[in-house]
């Protein structure tokens, strides 16, 4: 994570945000928010932390949970979450958001992310579709649901071409399970009208029940990915079952 993340004030933190410090203080009083570590001159520092958690707490009011049930979901979470562990938490809710986009000045981009942006800046955002420039070239089409990604990627040292590299490997394969699924599901719940066709209200209970398991299938989906991802860096940087060091350890 970059300084520019780190050791925020309160109204850098609300810039970075795209909220207001009276949002920031009124979340801390309602113990949303974790407190602030008291730097020089008692004046408090926010972390990645805290933009993570203002990022999902803010995903869970778009998605029309009241101050109480974002309070529950919140109280539901372990109190030690990193803020990977939240970023993954809010593309999780976000994932059910309609998609949707906004227009965005050059400007704006720069203070809601909190920095200027280069060209090169741009043109990662783009290649990983965060947003799209239009014919003004100060104007961009942006995606909110990705912005927040997108910005913690700029700091990742992976060049433009590994970047859209990872996206198509990621485009390919989310798409070819997808098929797959969705084939499993079709051979599953059509096996009865293999010969003939649902009716309405079939469909209807077809429809309602390919939407109740969606979540589900996400959710089975990231924890599978995550598990995958620790085990092959395990095996990267030599951490795995037979490694001597995990061993020990066991």
């Amino acid at each position: 994570m970059s300084e520019s993340a780190t050791g925020l004030t309160v109204d850098e933190l609300a810039a970075r945000a795209g909220v207001t410090v009276r949002t920031i203080r009124f979340y801390s009083t309602r113990g949303l928010l974790p407190p602030p570590e008291i730097g020089p001159r008692r004046v408090g520092r926010y972390g990645p932390d805290h933009l993570s958690r203002l990022a999902l707490i803010e995903e869970l009011q778009h998605q029309g949970l009241t101050l109480s049930a974002i309070e529950r979901y919140l109280g539901q979470l372990p109190p030690d979450l990193s803020a990977q562990d939240l970023a993954i938490h809010r593309a999780l809710v976000a994932s059910w958001v309609p998609d949707k986009a906004e227009d965005a000045t050059r400007d704006q981009l720069e203070r809601r992310i909190g920095r200027e942006l280069t060209e090169e800046d741009l043109d990662r955002l783009a290649a990983m579709s965060v947003l799209v420039r239009t014919e003004d070239p100060q104007i961009f089409r942006v995606d909110p649901g990705l912005l927040h990604l997108g910005t913690r990627l700029l700091d990742v040292p992976l060049s433009l071409d590994s970047i859209l590299a990872a996206r198509t490997v990621v485009i390919e394969h989310t798409r070819a399970a997808a098929r797959e699924l969705s084939r499993l599901f079709r051979d599953e719940v059509g096996e009865p009208y293999r010969d003939s066709t649902p009716d309405a209200e079939e469909r209807a209970r077809m429809k309602s029940l390919s939407a109740h398991m969606q979540p589900m299938v996400v959710q089975a989906l990231v924890t599978a990915f995550q598990r995958s991802m620790k085990q092959e860096l395990r095996e990267w940087l030599g951490d795995g079952p037979g490694h001597p060091d995990t061993a020990a350890q066991g």
